[in-house]
């Protein structure tokens, strides 16, 4: 082989920054963040109403959580089961998969 194809901008291959790190290879489960919400509180005042508060409770990332008066969303964490959606007794949680590919990407599954 040439030195040409041995090195890329003068760094070997095998060194490079691409090929070093393990992360990427071993994933199995991998987030990309969207800057868009895909879950949505309708009103924020049923969310207060609710006394036993099931979306905290059946939610398997933690997606959930009050802090004084107001419901915390941390989407970012969510692993698009839906499940908040489906125990909502109000209706109130909006749910669409992010866009474009975004969210969170399995890789056996």
């Amino acid at each position: 082989m040439t030195k040409s194809i041995l090195k890329k901008e003068g760094i070997p291959i095998w060194k490079s920054e691409e090929n070093s790190k393990v992360e990427p290879k071993l994933f199995l489960a991998r987030y990309k963040r969207d800057d868009i919400s895909h879950l949505t509180i309708k009103d924020n005042a049923v969310c207060l109403k609710c006394t036993r508060k099931p979306c905290i409770i059946v939610c398997p990332a933690d997606v959930y959580k009050f802090e004084e008066d107001r419901l915390i969303v941390s989407y970012d964490n969510c692993v698009e089961c839906g499940s908040c959606f489906i125990i909502c007794p109000y209706e109130n949680i909006e749910f669409r998969y992010p866009r474009w590919g975004k969210g969170i990407g399995y890789r056996y599954g």
